[in-house]
């Protein structure tokens, strides 16, 4: 069974031919480009920022990002550079503001060729459907940008030990799992594999979409 649904064979192909490239990111497309975009502005992105966004899918937080953020301080990954590149076509109000090289597929949390001018970063609504120790890989990675203020990222918590080896239905609904996507966490496992790899987080009581839990990691 693959980690996560979004690795299906031809799952984003279908999809971005269908021209389903902004349901195939979660739905609820403008609410959680907003909320984003809210966070990294309550954490202190400023328009000469840089910002690197993790799991980009197909720019719904970019096309917020773009406009506010000076020529070229936008980022991206995901694991289909092709779901951006729909996003880049169909979600920009001024496409020439983003260049499209600084859209990278990545499966690995590696970041291959992006600058390391980053400043924040976000994954939203990305660890939720993949194991935890791939958050790891993403806050050992992310210790190569020696500018980087800090990394918004959201799980979905499970309020126990006992709880957590079964299902948890989440404050908006959500049904998540231990073993299969969506995952859920023990927020302990979140502060200790987060200080595991030297970073230091705080953990936000605004209500997201679906009842994810918003963390904030700073180098410890």
């Amino acid at each position: 069974m693959p980690e996560s649904p979004y690795e299906a064979p031809g799952f984003y192909d279908e999809a971005i031919a269908a021209g389903r490239h902004r349901e195939i990111v979660g739905g609820r497309w403008d609410e959680t480009g907003r909320v984003q975009m809210a966070a990294l502005l309550e954490a202190g992105l400023q328009p000469h920022h840089v910002l690197l966004d993790i799991g980009a899918g197909s720019l719904r937080l970019g096309c917020k990002a773009v406009p506010y953020l000076e020529p070229g301080h936008y980022w991206a990954t995901d694991a289909s550079r092709e779901i951006m590149l729909a996003g880049h076509r169909a979600e920009l109000d001024d496409p020439a503001r983003l260049d499209p090289l600084h859209l990278v597929q990545d499966t690995d949390f590696a970041f291959p060729g992006v600058t390391e001018d980053i400043t924040h970063a976000i994954a939203f609504a990305v660890f939720p459907h993949l194991r935890l120790a791939r958050l790891g890989q993403a806050l050992e990675h992310l210790k190569r940008f020696p500018r980087l203020e800090c990394f918004l990222f959201t799980v979905f918590l499970a309020p126990s030990a006992e709880a957590a080896a079964g299902p948890v239905r989440q404050p908006d609904g959500v049904v998540t799992h231990a073993g299969r996507a969506p995952y859920h966490v023990l927020e302990s496992e979140v502060v200790e594999l987060a200080k595991s790899h030297g970073w230091h987080l705080a953990r936000q009581e605004r209500m997201l979409p679906r009842g994810q839990v918003l963390f904030i990691a700073t180098r410890a």
